[in-house]
């Protein structure tokens, strides 16, 4: 599995310095937990999931979340359990008569309502489950958190790695006055289990729920005061050098068009000097499919240190993950913060003679640039995040 597929190999000499890495379930967790990229969930009632993978239906899909929980009602769960195990089954079937590899899927997981149902379907799927790189544990908590953290590692093995990833989602998190402690515990908690903790992800619309709030396409999670102080917060604690944790950006709503209460989000300047009338048409499309939200969003998701982010919709993948890709300018300052780290400099100027690069302050920020590099690719000089975007982006019936 490999980032931007979609593009021929002229046309990623052109636009990448160091092209994307191949990468799969069975690489190494550090660099694993940047590579989910635009997480699409859909529910498991959904038919002919099996289908869709083998065909490659979504363009540019690396991680998948198929969901047992909010998008499957109470009365649907029976029959959301048994559809799933038999897609999974199908798909297993058809990689043992070698028509497909595990190399040829995207990261699949599943998210669970409880330690029961996951217990459940370890059984009926057997040895299908290597099919999963692991599990979403929603709503989750230090007090039951434990169980199901030792069930994910009863599932691990070095053949068939298994990973968790707890949806920081609860009203104890979400609480002014119980959030510190909240946190405090469940990152003691992930700290035991880390070798089987992939990310850490943020359950935004569970969380402006409990407050009656729902965001607009004019509006990001940082502009709702409660999620965003919440969201510092998280970051605060999961994100310490000393034993960080990848964050994933919380799930981005919208897909199709309305009418606009705000101004597009997208400013003309950059698309009219790179495409010209071209470019402003481009703009004027990606407002229309109310785009230009997602990727006000994503920057401001990776701006605040996150990498990836939950999608419901196919048409978000390739805008998300161009958005991760390292440019030119970050990959070089990377690379000099990190080769400086002998000590023989505490502060050195940039190539690009625009800033200084402080070798302690700075060097985190370095080694995770680097790790990204090596999944998203590094773009050449003079090429921006804009001009992978432009690729087309096919428009599917959900």
């Amino acid at each position: 599995m490999k980032y931007f597929t979609y593009f021929y190999e002229n046309e990623l000499e052109k636009l990448f310095f160091e092209k994307p890495k191949e990468f799969n379930k069975y690489s190494d967790r550090e660099l694993l937990s940047y590579g989910l990229g635009a997480t699409l969930y859909m529910p498991a009632t959904r038919p002919n999931i099996h289908q869709d993978l083998l065909s490659k239906k979504h363009e540019g899909l690396t991680s998948l979340v198929i969901d047992l929980e909010d998008a499957v009602g109470d009365m649907e769960v029976d029959k959301a359990e048994k559809r799933l195990v038999e897609e999974l089954l199908k798909l297993y079937s058809e990689i043992n008569n070698h028509y497909l590899t595990i190399d040829d899927l995207p990261l699949m997981f599943i998210r669970i309502r409880n330690i029961e149902q996951l217990q459940r379907i370890k059984e009926q799927l057997g040895n299908a489950i290597e099919l999963l790189t692991g599990v979403v544990l929603p709503k989750f908590n230090a007090e039951s958190g434990g169980e199901l953290l030792s069930e994910v590692v009863s599932i691990h093995t070095d053949r068939r790695p298994f990973y968790a990833m707890p949806i920081l989602e609860s009203d104890k998190i979400i609480h002014k006055e119980t959030r510190m402690k909240e946190l405090m515990a469940i990152k003691r908690l992930l700290d035991r289990y880390k070798e089987n903790i992939l990310n850490v992800r943020i359950g935004a619309t569970d969380f402006c729920g409990l407050y009656g709030i729902r965001r607009s396409v004019d509006t990001t999670v940082y502009e709702i005061a409660v999620l965003r102080d919440c969201i510092a917060d998280i970051i605060n604690v999961f994100q310490r050098s000393e034993s960080p944790y990848v964050i994933s950006g919380p799930v981005w709503e919208y897909f199709s068009s309305k009418p606009r209460m705000l101004k597009p989000q997208l400013r003309q300047t950059p698309f009219r000097e790179r495409y010209g009338d071209e470019g402003l048409k481009w703009r004027a499309e990606l407002i229309d499919q109310n785009m230009d939200g997602l990727i006000r969003e994503v920057l401001m998701d990776i701006a605040n240190g996150l990498t990836g982010k939950t999608i419901i919709h196919p048409t978000h993948i390739k805008a998300v993950q161009a958005l991760n890709v390292v440019t030119y300018e970050e990959y070089i300052d990377a690379c000099s913060i990190v080769e400086a780290e002998n000590g023989e400099n505490g502060v050195k100027k940039s190539d690009f003679s625009n800033k200084m690069n402080e070798i302690k302050p700075h060097l985190f920020w370095a080694q995770k640039t680097i790790l990204k590099s090596q999944l998203y690719g590094v773009l050449h000089e003079g090429y921006t995040n804009i001009d992978l975007i432009k690729k087309d982006v096919y428009v599917y019936n959900s």
